[in-house]
């Protein structure tokens, strides 16, 4: 009796070692993961000049003499009763000089997401103009290094800095638009995605803790104690260069196995950001094995709203690659 039962659980392991290697069905979305709807549903609602932190504006590069003025964001959500939203943060272009978180084509994609159950929000940033804090080491790298325009490099701190400081503050405002952070998505255009590509592969206390709150007091009014988890980055033709001053002026290299999915849309005839810039992308992420949609915008140039791919608008591209990636419910 004994050798039969123990016959029985040789056989008995052979078969569930032989059903574990068939290969697992795909897991489909769970119940409780958010819903998001496949066409325009909902009415959007706007809350505009919602104020996230603020900025040191130096009378001149980091001078003693500066004033402390408000960081805006405007957002727009669907007029549902949904408790579990998934958000997109965006971020406009401009090269670090002009642009607004009002753009057209930045109002067309809240409305375009939102209508569809996300919690869409669009921000302002310091601009070169306004002069913020820059921590000594750029500055001084900035010197020895030979750069076109040195205050735009410059400005690419601020903007960063307060990129982070936006979502802190959309992490530490989650429950009253209903988001919910396990679902993430951050995304910009040109400058824009420049910093959006940097917010979702750098780590927190990158383009934060290089400045002291007694550098900069101001940094006490953006939410310092949150934290954030990044599921997918939308690049619309961008690049890497916010990371590559991570790892030229602190000789931190942060492309690795962790990080988030990343889209790519760039026009092969870009005059502003070469094309050369997403293959860069494309071929990192590939090493890396990392889920990566890539979409060269054939015969275009730079800032290609109006483009297609294979009969797609960038907005439906882009929601295919979100869906899939957070394994959202469609309905």
């Amino acid at each position: 009796m004994r050798t039969k039962s123990i016959w029985y659980l040789v056989v008995l392991a052979i078969v569930l070692m032989a059903c574990s290697d068939d290969d697992p069905e795909p897991s489909g979305p769970e119940e409780t993961n958010p819903k998001v709807s496949s066409s325009s549903t909902y009415q959007v609602l706007l809350e505009e000049n919602v104020v996230y932190g603020y900025g040191l504006h130096h009378e001149s590069l980091n001078s003693a003499a500066f004033s402390m003025e408000p960081l805006a964001l405007d957002v727009y959500y669907p007029d549902n009763d949904i408790e579990k939203r998934p958000v997109i943060m965006f971020i406009h272009g401009g090269a670090f000089i002009g642009g607004s978180k009002s753009q057209g084509h930045i109002i067309s994609l809240a409305n375009y997401f939102a209508s569809r159950g996300w919690v869409f929000v669009s921000i302002d940033y310091r601009l070169r103009d306004d002069i913020g804090s820059v921590p000594q080491e750029w500055v001084d790298f900035s010197q020895l290094t030979p750069i076109e325009d040195v205050s735009k490099f410059l400005a690419i701190y601020p903007a960063h800095r307060d990129a982070k400081a936006a979502m802190r503050w959309l992490v530490s405002n989650a429950s009253t638009f209903n988001i919910d952070t396990n679902y993430i998505s951050v995304g910009g255009g040109s400058a824009g995605a420049v910093t959006a590509i940097t917010l979702g592969i750098s780590h927190e206390e990158d383009y934060r803790d290089e400045l002291s709150i007694v550098q900069d007091p101001s940094l006490e009014t953006t939410h310092l104690s949150q934290t954030y988890q990044i599921k997918t980055i939308l690049n619309f033709w961008g690049t890497k260069v916010g990371l590559d001053a991570l790892s030229e002026i602190y000789n931190k290299q942060r492309f690795d196995e962790d990080n988030p999915p990343l889209f790519i849309a760039h026009g092969t005839l870009d005059d502003i950001v070469p094309f050369s810039h997403a293959e860069d992308l494309k071929s990192i992420y590939e090493n890396l094995k990392l889920p990566l949609a890539y979409y060269p915008l054939e015969g275009f140039g730079h800032s290609a709203w109006n483009a297609t791919y294979n009969g797609q608008s960038l907005e439906e591209l882009a929601f295919d690659f979100i869906v899939e990636q957070q394994n959202l419910i469609v309905e």
